[in-house]
């Protein structure tokens, strides 16, 4: 147990502080009175229903949250990284592979003893508000197919990065970056295509007078729009989503069956019009610019730290190595990383009042307004956010500043 050892300790502690003491204060807030702005959105009964899932929610989180803290102090403090490490080395003399079974066992035990909170939070808090439309075979479906990708992704960049680094040494990070970057940048036009098929079926929105309006906006804006999908988001849940994704001949809106069944027409122009507004105010290219920058700076600040045998120890590895410094040096790097989400946090709430201005200009802003409260209605959303709570977490500048924003 050397000084990084209670280093981490430290930072595992204060995190899980901080989070439970934002939780607590919004948590506070619950049951305050709704902005005269948003009147109307819930009635009585539904606004008390609301509370009642923001409640459930704030519980179920507190317990995984508590969990989770306990299961990953006891794997540091009774050495389970160094089991884990001891059972991989067993098996195998080769580094690539070493790692690959260290993190094969651990990310499986991880997700085996999660498997009962996401069965809790769909099956019993998600279906007790009538938002879960799963089937428990779907469920278990989509673990498994989760659980393969993961496998199958993480493993590829895993063998890679260690790869690059036992034939570069410190080095590695240049060509880790690069690869990272090209997949990042492949799988952001062709996540729709590739990935989205595995889990939910897209199809063309069909010719009617949606789909006029749309081509009509989007000819009078300039965005060429040849993609416009429909996907099937109600056999998970009730609840509404759009976005936009790829680049050039392979952009795409995705629209969810549950926003075209919730919204008229009017109102599902003003959200493409949105989602529009992303695109040429290029908030999706700096997303994944930002995403990329930000990478090459942790494997940067990774390969000076990589090779020092106190972050493996501190972890209870005894057998300095790249998997368990990689494991130690992400629990060290986490404070950094919090302040850089909270900064593209505080970026994305500014996108989004940029994309809803375009919006407004381009389209009308009553429609847009008229949408947002619908689809707050429909999920049960938080009306009054702690502004602790909203720095911290929220991407989306809440309800009543978007509303705010919208009538200047």
């Amino acid at each position: 147990m050397n000084i990084l050892f209670y280093v981490i300790l430290a930072i595992i502690l204060l995190q899980f502080t901080i989070d439970a003491v934002v939780d607590y204060l919004n948590a506070k807030k619950f049951k305050e009175a709704v902005p005269k702005e948003l009147d109307g959105i819930f009635n009585e009964e539904e606004y008390k229903k609301s509370q009642r899932y923001k409640t459930a929610n704030y519980r179920f989180g507190l317990f995984s949250g508590t969990f989770s803290l306990l299961l990953t102090l006891s794997f540091l403090i009774f050495g389970g990284f160094g089991w884990v490490d001891s059972i991989a080395r067993s098996i195998t003399d080769n580094p690539i592979l070493i790692a690959i079974v260290f993190f094969a066992i651990v990310m499986i035990g991880s997700s085996v003893l999660n498997v009962p909170l996401a069965y809790y939070s769909t099956f019993v808090i998600e279906e007790k508000f009538d938002f879960n439309k799963s089937t428990k075979k779907l469920f278990f479906i989509d673990l498994l197919k989760s659980w393969i990708l993961t496998a199958i992704i993480g493993g590829a960049l895993l063998t890679l990065v260690i790869w690059f680094y036992n034939w570069a040494g410190t080095n590695f990070w240049i060509y880790a970056w690069a690869a990272i970057a090209i997949i990042s940048v492949f799988m952001n036009m062709f996540y729709s295509k590739l990935i989205v098929p595995l889990f939910n079926k897209q199809k063309p929105l069909e010719n009617g007078s949606l789909k006029t309006k749309i081509e009509e906006y989007a000819k009078k804006v300039g965005f060429e729009l040849q993609n416009i999908f429909i996907i099937d988001g109600s056999k998970r849940s009730t609840k509404a989503n759009a976005y936009f994704s790829g680049f050039g001949k392979q952009k795409r809106i995705t629209l969810y069956d549950t926003l075209v069944k919730d919204l008229d027409e009017e109102e599902i122009i003003a959200v493409l019009a949105h989602e529009v507004g992303h695109y040429k105010r290029r908030h999706i290219l700096f997303n994944l610019t930002a995403s990329i920058i930000l990478t090459g700076l942790t494997l940067y600040i990774l390969s000076i730290f990589i090779n020092n045998p106190d972050i493996s120890l501190a972890i209870g590895v005894s057998v300095p190595s790249f998997h368990a410094a990689l494991i130690g040096f992400g629990i060290l790097y986490s404070p950094i990383s919090e302040i850089t989400n909270l900064i593209m946090n505080y970026l994305s709430r500014k996108f989004e009042y940029q994309a809803d201005d375009y919006a407004k200009k381009t389209y009308a802003h009553t429609p847009l307004i008229t949408s947002l409260k619908k689809l707050s209605k429909t999920s049960l959303s938080n009306l009054t956010p702690h502004p602790a709570y909203v720095f911290m977490n929220y991407s989306h500048p809440t309800l009543l500043d978007r509303i705010n924003n919208l009538k200047k």
